[in-house]
């Protein structure tokens, strides 16, 4: 071991690259806390996953690409707002949180909207969207979206036909109107097979981390399975317009669902390399007259660990 005269001024780094990589792997860590049973017959489904080097290695080298797409937005001013939909269970969320991962949450943020208040319920159905939606140098991804009323808000009969027919002829002119006033709409539908659900939901009922992802609606889902299929075949028909159009993600595999859907996200927006100023870091100033005041005890945290 070097000692302080002697040791690299480097190792730092190394240290704070390692911090980085361990809080990297918990972010990842997802085998749940399952019964070996259950866990060899989640290996047992899933025999050809991505591995896990190929994984991580793709998924910074994108990361790295989405901070060159966040300082492009800033640099132009550009307004990106990302639609994700999709099953329940089938890994949207874990997608926006690789997206956003590393990203500035001034400039990239998530909108993840609660049921409707009774005051919101009788406005212009888009109007509690329009305000989460991007301005200049922004970058919006929506947890579902105004797409709830042609998915579970119909098959779970909170809107009327007559209101789906409405939201049916009035999203696509939406949804030009922000194209035309320079917003880059992109929408995802995140797809997994009925088997692949059952068995996530199976997990997150035996799994004491992730049972608080089950909601009564993620229940009703595996009960109207084909309603759902029904509805987002029609919503499909509707609303991929030129101008908006849809993209479907497979998820069956989470870690190439991740990937894919990043790498595809890059594809559709012209970003490029912005300039940056050179960066130095000033000197501290220093004032022989101050004196650091001695804090009382109580006021830290124990040192448990």
């Amino acid at each position: 071991m070097h000692s302080d005269e002697t040791q690299d001024p480097f190792d730092w780094l190394e240290a704070e690259l390692q911090d980085t990589f361990d809080e990297d792997l918990e972010i990842e860590f997802s085998e749940p806390m399952l019964s070996m049973e259950l866990r060899k017959i989640y290996k047992a489904q899933h025999p050809e996953m991505l591995d896990r080097k190929v994984y991580f290695k793709n998924l910074l080298r994108l990361q790295a690409e989405l901070i060159k797409l966040q300082d492009w937005v800033q640099h132009t001013g550009a307004k990106v707002c990302v639609i994700m939909e999709g099953r329940d269970s089938a890994g949207k969320g874990g997608v926006i949180k690789r997206i956003t991962q590393r990203l500035n949450p001034r400039v990239a943020r998530v909108v993840a909207l609660p049921a409707p208040s009774k005051r919101e319920q009788s406005q212009w159905y888009f109007q509690r969207y329009v305000p989460h939606l991007p301005a200049g140098g922004e970058i919006v991804l929506f947890d579902r979206s105004w797409y709830n009323r042609a998915g579970v808000e119909r098959v779970m009969g909170f809107a009327t036909d007559t209101q789906v027919e409405q939201f049916f002829q009035d999203v696509p002119e939406f949804e030009r109107m922000l194209v035309r006033s320079g917003v880059i709409l992109l929408k995802y539908w995140f797809s997994i097979t009925d088997e692949e659900q059952q068995l996530r939901f199976m997990m997150r009922i035996h799994d004491p981390m992730k049972q608080w992802k089950l909601s009564p609606m993620d229940l009703q889902s595996r009960i109207r399975w084909e309603q759902y299929t029904k509805a987002k075949e029609e919503m499909f028909a509707r609303t991929n317009i030129p101008e908006a159009p849809w993209f479907i993600v497979e998820g069956n595999d989470k870690k190439r669902e991740r990937l894919n859907c990043i790498e595809h996200l890059l594809s559709q927006i012209p970003y490029a390399e912005s300039p940056h100023e050179k960066v130095t870091l000033p000197d501290r100033e220093y004032n022989p007259d101050y004196e650091r005041r001695i804090l009382p005890d109580e006021l830290y945290v124990p040192k448990i660990y």
